[in-house]
């Protein structure tokens, strides 16, 4: 029950915190505060300036965004999968200890800290490409509802600046959220728990109604980083050939 409420409570602060954005302005205009100074408007314009690459295309720009951002934190996501490795391995140990010291929570916790501690293994460390992840979309939830260019431009169907009326995109965000993490789930088998069945329909639910809900720029963003973790994955955790 824990491990599922980890999982699901960054998700959670970013919906309260996107919710809480309004919209903001005009970035044409002066730029004040360290936020939208430093943060959100120098986004936005890397936002633009990919687009004036990208034939004036942002969802092009959105996704030439998600590349670049996954791929800065790709060193993290090996850090994760390290440390997921060195989790399972001492899954034997751990066992142990909890029979071992089953009426002394304390002590047990104790050891546990200093057999990860041991064994070089982080047990926060799936937590910190989602931490790192949540500034960012926050700040391009912003840059896109500051820029008075995205605006004018539409991609496809949608209207980057506005919902999709159709509901497409966000039936195409939970498919990705699904397959994405089914995927994850048929490379780690040993893994599977029914906490984790259960996750399997939770956060697509949840990437549908928070892709309802926002521009259509950002569930873009999650389609695209769905696909490219389930790239990044396959090659990540496919078992290595003996």
């Amino acid at each position: 029950m824990i491990r599922r409420l980890q999982k699901l409570w960054p998700l959670g602060l970013v919906v309260f915190l996107l919710s809480a954005c309004g919209r903001p302005g005009d970035l044409t205009q002066e730029r004040t505060g360290i936020w939208t100074k430093f943060f959100v408007g120098p986004l936005s314009d890397t936002l633009d300036w990919f687009a004036h690459l990208l034939w004036g295309e942002y969802g092009l720009s959105i996704l030439v965004m998600t590349v670049i951002i996954r791929t800065i934190i790709l060193p993290l996501t090996l850090r994760q999968y390290k440390s997921s490795k060195g989790m399972q391995a001492l899954q034997p140990e751990l066992e142990k200890l909890k029979k071992k010291y089953k009426d002394d929570p304390k002590k047990q916790q104790e050891e546990t800290m200093l057999l990860f501690q041991k064994n070089g293994v982080n047990p926060l460390a799936g937590c910190f490409p989602i931490l790192i992840q949540m500034p960012i979309l926050i700040a391009l939830y912003n840059a896109i509802m500051y820029n008075p260019y995205i605006h004018e431009h539409t991609f496809l169907w949608l209207q980057l600046s506005q919902k999709d009326p159709y509901y497409i995109l966000p039936i195409i965000a939970s498919i990705t959220t699904f397959v994405q993490q089914k995927v994850m789930m048929s490379l780690q088998p040993n893994q599977a728990n029914p906490s984790m069945n259960m996750l399997l329909y939770i956060f697509p639910v949840m990437i549908f109604v928070m892709s309802m809900s926002f521009a259509s720029a950002l569930p873009l963003y999650w389609v695209y980083s769905n696909i490219f973790t389930i790239v990044q994955n396959y090659f990540i955790y496919r078992p290595s050939k003996k």
